[in-house]
């Protein structure tokens, strides 16, 4: 494949801060690049270097000659009072088509965006579609490279399988910063990391994200056995200067500066091998209420639109609830609710007394943008009090990853997963019995999701959660409630159903004919009959998903394990073996719903 793209020695520092040094990398025709690195480690800068935004402070970028590149910012800002079409005429206006293709090159893209009415005004537009138009409008240009910055932090589940649709069949290339592991899973051909802890501020890999995992747990366990016979090294050259060597003969010398070497290598290993993410650990209150919360056939309609209705369910500690569906479905309003911001139309709301709910907000309409971290973190005094004890802000702030000399900074020039922290953090401060967490994955890198995820399995009070992250929402929630956005409502067993459910009923919706039926006659519709075989089937199917679903968690903890453990081998066999129990589970759900339809 031809180079398209090429980076040499690129680095960047901000004051006194150096974001990346010496990163070198190519993209050539094709490729599907992910990008992770930890918050704060340069990700979006180094992605407007090479979109040709920002200059680096040394090293250089060369785009081959006629090369089209296309970059699609975090968040995308649209001239007011335009419409859809004008976005797109507008950025068609800057190519050299002619003119009177315009209209069929934006109809395609926008179709394949999934817009329906082209004259929609902009602002109008909610984040998700928003984010559809902003990556539309880039692509009507038919770039060669296309880069993308966090595509799916307004994404609902549709839209980012659209874009992991579009990415995976592209004939362009495309560079991708995203902390969505499944995501990079379906999408990535290989994978850079951007992280000061390695050789040469970059480590890539060809392949997925689990074959990176794979190659990262390698090169790991290589740094540590360099660590540890460079440790070795260092205490026999300690040794023998303790002895009292005599420093006269030249031999000496040259083994004593070997041992300052050393020592330093040392140093610089340990330093780089060290890692950092954030300490998030949520209090409960310790309440043995055995209720939380009850709902019972609550509804709600906004906008003359029904959200849902009829919806029943109950909060025990211990359980952890995802709320799952398209964008503008009502998860956020049902949050509302239940932290009683709202009430509902219908039904009632039944909540333990005295209960104690932690609300995490995804607009961030919490933190004023113009307080300082100082007071973000510590509203009152110098110090917080965590778990009974008090803790000087200086304390708190490092165990969320910010320097000290970063408090009187404004929280408005935080970013995005920096502010996210502060608020985890000021959520930490208060005992809860019931934790609702709308999107708080959003811009957080993936040691943090990793430490989150811990603490939310952890919790022994209730969670809500609301996420796009379908990692995170299979690994913590114990049960899922799915919006359809039609007002309809349903539990699920995991993730996986809810998605497997709606497979099935885009596949019914198809495949149903629009004609007019034909009138039934008065013995009524002429139902289909289990033939014995599948009534057999159909008796023992909860007992095999029951089996499978054993199975398949047997996998993932496998993969979970060896994946910690750093062995290649076996985590490729884990992750084949998970593959393998997913499909299966899958399989038999979908036969069951068969089974199920054919016997109504």
């Amino acid at each position: 494949m031809s180079v398209l793209l090429t980076c040499q020695g690129v680095s960047k520092t901000y004051g006194n801060q150096p974001l990346f040094e010496g990163i070198s990398l190519t993209i050539s025709d094709r490729d599907r690049l992910g990008i992770i690195g930890p918050n704060g480690s340069g990700k979006s800068t180094f992605l407007k270097i090479l979109a040709g935004l920002e200059a680096p402070d040394t090293g250089s970028v060369a785009v081959r000659k006629l090369v089209q590149l296309a970059y699609v910012p975090q968040n995308e800002v649209f001239p007011p009072g335009l419409t859809v079409e004008q976005v797109m005429r507008k950025s068609l206006d800057a190519t050299n088509l002619p003119p009177g293709e315009h209209s069929a090159r934006l109809a395609t893209t926008l179709g394949m965006a999934g817009f329906e009415d082209f004259s929609l005004r902009v602002d109008s537009l909610s984040g998700g579609w928003a984010k559809r138009l902003s990556i539309a409008q880039h692509l009507v240009r038919h770039p060669d490279i296309l880069l993308l910055d966090e595509p799916t932090n307004h994404l609902d589940l549709e839209g980012t399988l659209w874009l992991e649709r579009l990415l995976a069949g592209a004939s362009f290339a495309c560079a991708v910063i995203s902390h969505d592991r499944y995501f990079l899973e379906n999408v990535a051909t290989g994978m850079a990391e951007i992280n000061a802890s390695y050789p040469d501020g970059m480590f890539r890999v060809d392949g997925n994200y689990s074959e990176f995992l794979a190659r990262k747990g390698e090169f790991l366990h290589a740094e540590a056995r360099k660590q540890e016979a460079l440790a070795t090294k260092v205490r026999r050259e300690l040794e023998w200067l303790r002895r009292g060597p005599k420093a006269r003969t030249t031999k000496a010398k040259a083994r004593i500066d070997q041992a300052g070497r050393l020592m330093d290598q040392l140093a610089e290993l340990s330093a780089r091998r060290k890692s950092t993410s954030a300490e998030i650990d949520f209090t409960a209150t310790g309440r043995r209420t055995k209720a939380l919360l009850e709902c019972e056939e609550i509804s709600k309609e906004l906008g003359g639109r029904k959200l849902f209705e009829n919806l029943s369910f109950k909060l025990s500690p211990g359980m952890r609830i995802g709320l799952v569906g398209p964008n503008g479905s009502g998860k956020t309003t049902l949050l509302r609710m239940l932290a009683g911001e709202m009430e509902p139309d219908t039904g009632s709301i039944r909540r333990a007394e005295f209960l104690r709910v932690v609300y995490f907000d995804q607009n961030r309409e919490h933190l004023d943008p113009e307080t300082t971290l100082r007071r973000a973190l510590a509203s009152e005094g110098d110090s917080v009090i965590f778990r009974g004890r008090p803790l000087h802000v200086n304390a708190w702030a490092r165990r969320f990853l910010f320097p000290p000399e970063h408090l009187e900074m404004p929280a408005g020039r935080l970013s995005g997963g920096e502010q996210a922290r502060v608020l985890i953090a000021r959520l930490m401060l208060h005992p809860a019995d019931l934790l609702l967490l709308d999107e708080p994955t959003n811009d957080l890198d993936i040691p943090t999701l990793e430490t989150l995820e811990e603490s939310l399995s952890e919790f022994p009070g209730a969670v809500v959660l609301v996420t796009h992250d379908r990692y995170m929402m299979d690994r913590i929630s114990t049960a899922v409630i799915g919006l359809d956005g039609q007002g309809e409502a349903l539990a699920f067993a995991d993730y996986s159903q809810w998605e497997d459910w709606l497979a099935l009923r885009s596949k019914s919706t198809k495949e149903s004919p629009p004609a007019v039926r034909p009138r039934q006659t008065s013995a009524g519709p002429e139902r289909k009959r289990l033939s014995y075989i599948e009534s057999r089937e159909w008796e023992t199917m909860e007992e095999r998903i029951l089996q499978a679903e054993a199975l398949l968690e047997a996998a993932k903890t496998e993969v979970q394990e060896s994946a910690a453990a750093g062995e290649a081998a076996r985590l490729q066999a884990a992750y084949e073996n998970m593959e393998a129990a997913q499909h299966e589970v899958n399989r038999l759900y979908t036969r069951w719903a068969e089974l199920e339809t054919k016997r109504q």
